[in-house]
């Protein structure tokens, strides 16, 4: 079984997906955004309610699975034990079958109630939570010291093992030195006074860091992660510009009002909002690419019945989906995901008003295309 409590990667879910595809699998799914203490366990109560209706669902139409069923809700039970009251987290997923519990989570996202006893597990609720483990990395900075930080997850750590040569400190020492050097305040650069020296000392001494900063952002990112950089304006700007020219350009965010003595929690609240930002610019640009293709005969598709075309003859490099579609069409959307996981593709449940662009124009599906035909 998968380890329980770590969020699953999108990687972690498709080999999870493809491991459970031809068994019976118990999906739970559970709405844990409750506050009130008179209602600390009607998470519960919806829970024990739909897994009856499930249970009775089983017995009409498949007796011989009851005993199954039963096994693997009484795994799911165990899990859940824990928990004496509120859920202490915005949702929870879990998975089993009557073998053993393959997944448990508390999720950092708000979940639909849901329990579906079905081949394969349901994997479409999921998807929302995913882009929580898109990693946000944050630095910053002036010309002579750096802060890095790093968000998953809901979780703000400050990356202090990796900045031990990216802060400069007290500069004075080392500019004097450069001044003691010089006679007559001349330097030994033609031209050059000793203030002027000292000067082009700071300025090396930054660029070093900068582009010691940039590179060790870039490889905390990644292929998909997201990047804020706050500090003073100058040097903001500077690292934007350095790091869009690599493959950063597009998920950076510049906040030059943020600065080196905030708190972590200062942070953490500037990083999510910061972040939110660029993940819906992202998907309006993708969305946006979807349907120019669409429209023009590309390699975009939009509408359920294009993508069902396209899934099938497996030309899907991104699937779109949108909340309301899930909502609505949850089996669907489920065939969806689950073929999309099959091939390789990557899988967004877009929102804000790229979902609603979405569901005006394309029935709440679309997707980017590998080829046409």
């Amino acid at each position: 079984p998968e380890e329980e409590g770590d969020m699953l990667t999108k990687e972690r879910l498709e080999g999870l997906y493809r491991e459970l595809r031809d068994r019976s699998v118990l999906s739970v799914y559970i709405d844990g955004g409750q506050s009130d203490p008179a209602n600390r366990n009607a998470w519960r109560v919806r829970l024990n309610k739909a897994l009856a209706d499930e249970r009775r669902r089983v017995e009409a139409e498949a007796g011989d699975d009851v005993g199954a069923f039963d096994a693997a809700r009484d795994a799911i039970a165990a899990e859940l034990g824990k928990y004496d009251a509120f859920l202490p987290a915005e949702g929870w997923a879990g998975y089993a079958t009557s073998e053993a519990l393959h997944h448990g989570e508390e999720v950092p996202v708000p979940m639909p109630d849901l329990v579906r006893w079905e081949r394969g597990l349901r994997a479409a609720p999921y998807v929302r939570a995913l882009k929580q483990e898109r990693v946000v990395v944050a630095a910053l900075a002036d010309q002579r010291k750096a802060r890095l930080f790093t968000y998953r997850a809901g979780e703000l750590s400050e990356r202090e093992d990796l900045i031990a040569d990216l802060d400069f400190g007290d500069l004075t020492d080392a500019t004097s030195s450069k001044r003691a050097d010089t006679q007559a305040g001349y330097s030994g650069y033609r031209g050059e006074t000793g203030t002027d020296a000292a000067q082009r000392l700071i300025e090396q001494s930054a660029a070093r860091l900068q582009a010691r900063l940039v590179g060790i952002v870039s490889d905390l990112a990644g292929r998909d992660g997201l990047v804020v950089f706050g500090g003073s304006p100058a040097v903001v700007s500077a690292l934007a510009k350095e790091a869009a020219t690599g493959a950063l350009g597009g998920r950076i965010a510049e906040r030059p009002s943020l600065h080196l003595h905030m708190s972590e929690a200062e942070v953490k609240e500037a990083v999510e909002a910061a972040a939110s930002e660029l993940s819906r610019g992202l998907q309006d640009a993708l969305l946006k690419q979807v349907i120019d293709a669409a429209r023009s005969g590309g390699k975009g598709a939009l509408g359920i019945q294009a993508v069902t075309e396209a899934l099938r003859e497996g030309r899907v490099d991104t699937l779109l989906v949108t909340r309301a579609l899930r909502e609505r069409e949850g089996d669907l959307v489920d065939r969806f995901v689950g073929t999309a996981f099959e091939q390789g593709a990557e899988v967004e449940e877009i929102s804000g008003a790229a979902a609603e662009r979405l569901d005006a124009e394309g029935e709440g599906a679309g997707a980017r295309l590998r080829y046409t035909t």
